[in-house]
């Protein structure tokens, strides 16, 4: 589909943003260039949530993953018509439930459009105009192809596919693999040590995502390989930098202070390994976090642990489950 130039949107929409931070600031500011009517709501905003939400035809949640029920809960008695797109660009699990953001909206809201927003989009990037690409999933094609028109620039390029839970998972899982990644950074392992974790760790995603009922290919795609390519090499990665400053010896909560914003592949590692336990899946590169992150190893036994591993074929038909 060809993209229109910022100055004409197909035509005029109202989009309510439910949270203030960065990432929805930034998805804000692409869609008001492209025309449409924002608003953006958050817990600090004057207008009510109601307000916000009256005339909109899409409500994209931008809240932390801590914040979701809260926001549903709120949603819920501002009612809104069942044609409302509801799309989440929240990435994490919710630790009550093991629930991605969008299947406690859908459990939520049964009859409105669901879609899923993710990709390799660093807020900041994105707040100063570069060019990024990113997906727009659901399981209803008319509310992925509304979303992608609505947001389609010159700057920002948006693909649909139908795998919402791959697309999510991608993006949720990615924040893990990206504080192994800062950890070895913050040693100055090298390039090549890196690049092996990101590849045996693509494996154990795609592992994760697969048992969870997500298609193997999407995890290939900019949700997944992608979105797992920026969070792991860049310093404007706020998951990156937990894993850097956890090398360098500062303790978690000094980094989360530093950080002024949320981490969430933080919370992800520790719902992931209880998920992982339950249901038997193998993530040796997400243990070695969770252990790294609970204070139970420090960064250089975690990463000699991950090299120290069996000798095994390198496989990637979502098979071995004893290994990665």
């Amino acid at each position: 589909m060809g993209l229109k130039p910022e100055s004409e949107p197909l035509s005029a929409m109202t989009v309510a943003f439910l949270g203030a931070g960065a990432w929805g600031t930034a998805l804000a500011s692409i869609v008001s260039k492209r025309g449409h009517r924002v608003q953006i709501w958050s817990r600090r905003s004057e207008a009510t949530l109601t307000d916000v939400v009256a005339e909109a035809e899409v409500i994209v949640s931008a809240v932390s993953m801590k914040g979701v029920p809260e926001t549903i809960a709120r949603l819920q008695a501002a009612p809104i018509p069942a044609s409302t797109i509801l799309l989440s660009a929240t990435k994490g699990l919710d630790p009550d439930t093991q629930k991605t953001a969008s299947q406690l909206w859908q459990a939520a809201f049964p009859h409105n459009p669901i879609a899923i927003l993710s990709g390799p989009n660093l807020s900041e990037e994105i707040r100063q105009g570069l060019p990024a690409a990113t997906v727009v999933a659901s399981h209803n094609s008319a509310a992925a192809q509304c979303v992608q028109e609505i947001f389609s620039s010159d700057r920002f390029r948006v693909y649909t596919n139908s795998d919402p839970l791959g697309t999510e998972l991608g993006g949720t899982l990615k924040n893990v693999i990206a504080i192994a990644a800062g950890v070895c950074d913050g040693l100055q392992l090298g390039t090549n040590a890196r690049s092996g974790l990101i590849t045996r760790a693509l494996a154990e995603i795609i592992r994760v995502g697969t048992e969870l009922g997500a298609r193997p290919e999407t995890f290939f795609g900019l949700s997944g390989l992608g979105d797992l390519l920026a969070t792991c090499t860049s310093p404007l990665s706020r998951n990156y930098r937990v894993g850097y400053g956890l090398a360098q010896g500062k303790s978690l909560p000094q980094i989360l202070t530093e950080l002024q914003s949320t981490a969430e592949g933080v919370s992800t590692t520790n719902v992931l390994i209880d998920l992982a336990e339950r249901r038997g899946i193998a993530v040796p590169v997400s243990r070695q976090v969770y252990l790294l992150l609970n204070g139970q190893v420090t960064p250089e036994a975690a990463v000699t642990k991950l090299m120290d591993r069996d000798l095994k074929a390198e496989a990637y038909d979502g098979s071995d489950h004893s290994h990665n």
